[in-house]
């Protein structure tokens, strides 16, 4: 189930939505209830190569002391 961006084209606030189903129709704005909203276009998530641990977490990077 993708989270979408959204925008109100009334009042210009940002949120986010977790849409159940893609014919679902467009929420409506939680600040001001207007349902003219825009669906944004947003990044995608990247992991960094080589600093997964295997627990699911990240390890801190390794540094080395200047000098």
């Amino acid at each position: 189930m993708p989270i979408y961006e959204y925008q109100c084209k009334g009042c210009c606030h940002c949120f986010e939505e977790l849409v159940l189903s893609s014919n679902d129709p467009a929420p409506k704005c939680p600040e001001c209830q207007c349902g003219d909203v825009e669906k944004l276009m947003s990044a995608g998530c990247v992991r960094p190569r080589g600093i997964a641990t295997g627990s699911g977490g990240f390890d801190a990077p390794a540094c080395k002391p200047s000098g």
